[in-house]
């Protein structure tokens, strides 16, 4: 299967699901830029369950649109479980959203370090009254648009996850 068939495949799934269960979706992205929006709203119908995505690639950006508190950015890095967390609990709380999926990562090629290499990326996912989990993955010896593509259909996959099982 394609890249693009499994996009398509994965964003027309969590649409789906997210129409029959009346679930209001948005997005916070810092790496991918607002890539994951983008392949729900590829989607014919995602009005009904897309209320927006917030591209929050500076620290400010996650500060002022997402709640995130500077002081958290500071301790943590922006790259981080505690600020994914913090990202998609603020994109559900600035939004109409019972759902949201965050995205804060290092998709290279520069940027990296020892402790955060390049490829490192955490995920959030949230729902109206908890953070349902946040997770790290590492895209090793990937080129800057495969640790976006991979990003999004993780967050994609999390988000179908999370629909089915509830």
């Amino acid at each position: 299967m394609s890249n693009a068939t499994l996009l398509q495949e994965l964003s027309s799934s969590t649409i789906a699901r997210a129409i029959d269960r009346k679930v209001m979706i948005a997005t916070a992205e810092s790496c991918t830029g607002g890539m994951i929006a983008a392949a729900l709203t590829d989607i014919a119908g995602s009005s009904a369950v897309v209320d927006r995505g917030f591209v929050t690639y500076s620290n400010e950006a996650k500060n002022e649109m997402l709640g995130v508190p500077m002081a958290l950015i500071e301790k943590h890095g922006a790259v981080s479980e505690e600020v994914a967390r913090a990202m998609a609990q603020g994109a559900v709380v600035h939004s109409r959203a019972a759902l949201a999926v965050s995205v804060t990562g290092i998709a290279g090629p520069s940027g990296g370090t020892s402790e955060k290499p390049v490829g490192l990326v955490w995920f959030g996912l949230a729902d109206g009254h908890a953070i349902v989990c946040a997770e790290c993955k590492i895209f090793a010896d990937a080129s800057r648009a495969e640790v976006r593509a991979q990003t999004v259909e993780t967050a994609l996959s999390m988000l179908l996850e999370y629909l089915e099982r509830t």
